[in-house]
């Protein structure tokens, strides 16, 4: 029994002679040829029916004797889809037209008369090149974070996250961390000291909102023997501490105003003074600073100082909150159901499939931190070996907003997260993950691919 041919590939074709339009489809007819005979179906072509190759003519309407509508019609499709390889048709001597749609982003150009046969392969290395590159990042995208090996997620936002902490780490650059409360800055925070060439020196963390107001600048900067009342010693501060190393600043955004002065000019001269010493300090340290609080508006506010935020901001990273994050709740319920269990030595818990419920639904304000003691509590409180609804003690769930996508994208989005949840539901297990999908194994491992999912 032979296999059905393979569906052509969509190709479209942008070109307004109607001649020349119907010779290109007919020498094209091995692909799926679409066609658009001028910039606006051109656009609307591709947002239907997302083409991989266009080839287009520079001569559009309503001019078509000028090249500015195929440069403008270049320019907006390479920004609605980047990857497209678009192949520019031009004339005889139009090498300086060609030469500019290739420095805009084109992939190649042929001059008219044009031969079928050099078309057709210049299409078919286009198709080539734009399979390989989609594989490229389909592998990039199942790369598992190495450095971050403390956090646990399947989000695509959390994992291109963690790259982007990678790729930083290896730099000298100060990262401020924005995020909820609990949606582990502190986490990150070490992953990023571990990722740097600092790796093999201190991480010193200060929450600044912990410690009292008249106590923070000693512990930041240190003091000298008889700085004030019970200075019996000279000591060190925090920053002097993480010496080579990193210093965690978090919750920088309860830093009193004074304390904002001194740290600012720690962060422009890189020395410290302890409270009662005359001497400079050199400390070479790098910051890492993390909250929960809107430092821009506070800044507005005149709480925060704009020239230290500015400071601090060389890299922002946004950290998403646990419920925006497809797949993890369930994932790490699964982890802190193993921890506690050990450590309860209750081997054997797990979580049914009305607590799964309970907890997919749940909005968690508190975040991973929520999670976890909601998890340790359900362990402790359990009396049957499966953890069910009335163990986790959850409210109502509250509603969530529709993404305002395209149909295709809805559909694709839909599919991808659903497979996401039933992974982290099975924990892992891909028997389980295609019996709850109503899928066969073989078709969740093909979506598996499609999607870039390990």
């Amino acid at each position: 029994m032979t296999s059905p041919p393979a569906k052509p590939r969509p190709l479209l074709i942008v070109e307004d002679d109607p001649a020349l339009q119907k010779q290109l489809r007919w020498s094209l007819d091995k692909f799926e040829a679409l066609t658009a005979d001028d910039g606006e179906s051109a656009l609307a072509q591709v947002r239907r029916h997302e083409p991989a190759v266009v080839t287009m003519d520079l001569g559009l309407p309503p001019d078509p004797d000028s090249v500015s509508e195929g440069f403008k019609l270049l320019e907006s499709l390479l920004s609605l889809a980047p990857d497209t390889k678009v192949i520019v048709l031009t004339g005889q001597n139009d090498q300086s037209n060609a030469l500019r749609a290739i420095a805009m982003g084109a992939y190649d150009f042929l001059a008219k008369p044009i031969e079928p046969e050099l078309l057709s392969l210049t299409i078919e290395r286009a198709f080539r090149l734009h399979d390989l590159q989609a594989e490229n990042r389909r592998l990039a995208q199942m790369r598992q974070p190495d450095s971050l090996g403390g956090l646990l997620t399947r989000d695509p936002q959390m994992l291109k996250l963690c790259r982007t902490i990678e790729k930083v780490a290896a730099t000298s650059a100060t990262v401020l961390l924005l995020g909820e409360s609990g949606t582990g800055k502190e986490l990150l925070a070490r992953g990023l000291h571990d990722a740097s060439p600092r790796k093999n020196e201190r991480f010193v963390a200060i929450n600044c909102a912990a410690i009292p107001e008249n106590l923070l600048e000693s512990e930041l900067f240190g003091y000298e023997k008889g700085a004030f009342t019970g200075a019996a010693k000279t000591t060190p501060g925090r920053i002097e501490a993480a010496n080579r190393g990193t210093l965690f600043l978090d919750e920088i955004g309860d830093l009193p105003l004074p304390l904002q002065s001194k740290l600012l000019r720690f962060l422009q001269e890189r020395v410290i003074e302890r409270l009662g010493g005359r001497q400079e300090i050199a400390v070479d340290v790098r910051i890492v600073g993390a909250t929960h609080q809107d430092l821009r508006a506070l800044t507005r506010e005149s709480r925060f100082r704009e020239d230290l935020y500015f400071r601090l901001a060389e890299i922002v990273v946004a950290i998403p909150p646990l419920r925006e994050r497809i797949g993890d709740v369930a994932l790490l319920a699964h982890a802190f159901v193993r921890r506690f269990a050990d450590e309860n030595k209750r081997a054997g818990l797990s979580l049914g499939e009305s607590a799964l419920h309970a907890l997919e639904t749940h909005a968690w304000p508190g975040n991973v931190r929520e999670l976890e003691n909601c998890i340790k509590r359900a362990v402790i409180m359990a009396e049957a070996e499966q953890i069910d609804a009335a163990d986790i003690g959850l409210g109502t769930p509250e509603a969530s907003q529709p993404e305002d996508l395209s149909l295709r994208r809805i559909r694709e989005e839909a599919e991808r997260r659903a497979i996401i949840a039933a992974i982290s539901r099975s924990n892992g297990n891909l028997a389980k993950a295609a019996e709850i999908l109503g899928i066969s194994r073989p078709t969740l491992y093909d979506l598996m691919h499609r999607f870039g999912l390990r």
